[in-house]
């Protein structure tokens, strides 16, 4: 019996854009959906209570580091290339805590995936930057796959917790279909694109998005790995993407930064030393409801509390992005609320970012 079940809830008359339902073991997901990332065991600044109540269903943790010590970060084969080797056996790393060296297999990263528990796994994948082109892009296409294969043999529970792929290939179109042909040949819960978002061209990133999505079967979630701008959470919903996740709306909370439909507020800067205002008026979060931007940006200078309520504020901003998303699919006004997104965000067409202009026209939405 299967652990996952997606039911396609609505689709966009024009766009790829859909609504769905994810029922998983602990709990129904209702997707499009964007994922908080975890660290050290949980979401830095913020009780698994408070991310409850703001309507959080779905968070990451990171294999390599809950399997060393409860902690969590990006993507470890990049952020920590310089301690890593990869081989067909799997990855080597030297440990950023005590230096000793530690062999991450497919088998591994399964064994301690199984022992977390976690509803959704992740295939461990051979992952390169989105900048890295030539024969290394085509062979850990190709590896990918093969660890794939070593995932689902090794995977002990797969009526309990779902297995997804991940697809690779670079920037290469040959690359990435072949990796789609082969990957959904594997009956696996669900497909993730993964090696885009990190630092690629975006006209190069979208494309890359557009092709995923079009050879993805329809009852499989589509989880977009490691974005999370606005922006692009609005153009990838309309190419057919379901999940996302990102370290940016809470790492940048951390600097001061609060997300806002026009884009961001730096609350470290000295206009809001006297701005009674909430960082976003229509905000319902317990950070709008109870703190104004000057009281936030004193508190910047001496206490981190700044810090938790700023993450609160922004994890909030996300979710609900992600819910008027979803609703506008649901009730077929989908293209009129990207025009909107986009005119409150950028303010003058010219403004508009060209590639974003570019993706949505493939799909049938004209920004006016």
């Amino acid at each position: 019996m299967a652990a996952l079940s997606l039911r396609v809830a609505a689709e966009c008359g024009r766009s790829r854009a859909r609504a769905c339902e994810l029922r998983l073991p602990h709990g129904r997901v209702e997707s499009p959906v964007f994922m908080p990332v975890g660290t050290q065991g949980a979401l830095k600044g913020l009780t698994a209570a408070q991310l409850d109540a703001l309507g959080c269903r779905l968070c990451l943790g990171n294999t390599y580091h809950l399997g060393m010590r409860p902690d969590s970060g990006g993507f470890q084969m990049v952020s920590l290339v310089e301690l890593s080797e990869v081989t067909e056996e799997g990855v080597l790393f030297h440990s950023p805590y005590d230096g000793k060296e530690i062999l991450l297999t497919p088998e591994k990263s399964i064994e301690i995936q199984n022992a977390l528990g976690s509803d959704i796994m992740m295939q461990l994948d051979d992952v390169v930057s989105s900048t890295v082109s030539g024969p290394r892009v085509e062979e850990a296409m190709f590896r990918s796959i093969r660890w794939l294969d070593r995932c689902i043999t090794a995977h002990k529970t797969p009526g309990k917790q779902n297995l997804f792929a991940i697809i690779q290939g670079g920037l290469d179109p040959a690359l990435r279909t072949k990796c789609l042909e082969e990957m959904t040949k594997r009956d696996v819960p669900g497909f993730a694109i993964g090696g885009l978002s990190g630092g690629e061209a975006k006209d190069h990133f979208w494309r890359m998005v557009a092709l995923s999505t079009s050879h993805l079967p329809r009852d499989k979630p589509r989880y977009l790995m490691g974005v999370g701008y606005a922006t692009d959470l609005v153009v990838c919903v309309a190419l057919g993407c379901d999940m996302f996740d990102c370290v940016f709306p809470t790492r940048t909370a951390r600097f001061g930064s609060a997300l806002v439909p026009s884009g961001s507020l730096q609350l470290k800067n000295k206009r809001y030393s006297k701005d009674l205002k909430p960082i976003d008026e229509n905000c319902g979060c317990p950070t709008c409801q109870r703190y104004s931007r000057a009281f936030l940006h004193a508190l910047f200078r001496h206490d981190t509390a700044a810090m938790h309520h700023v993450t609160v504020h922004n994890v909030a901003y996300q979710l609900n992005l992600m819910r008027s998303i979803r609703e506008n699919i649901i009730q077929q006004r989908f293209p009129e609320f990207v025009q909107d997104f986009m005119k409150t965000m950028y303010g003058d067409r010219g403004s508009y970012p060209q590639w974003a202009t570019e993706a949505l026209a493939s799909v049938g939405i004209t920004l006016e």
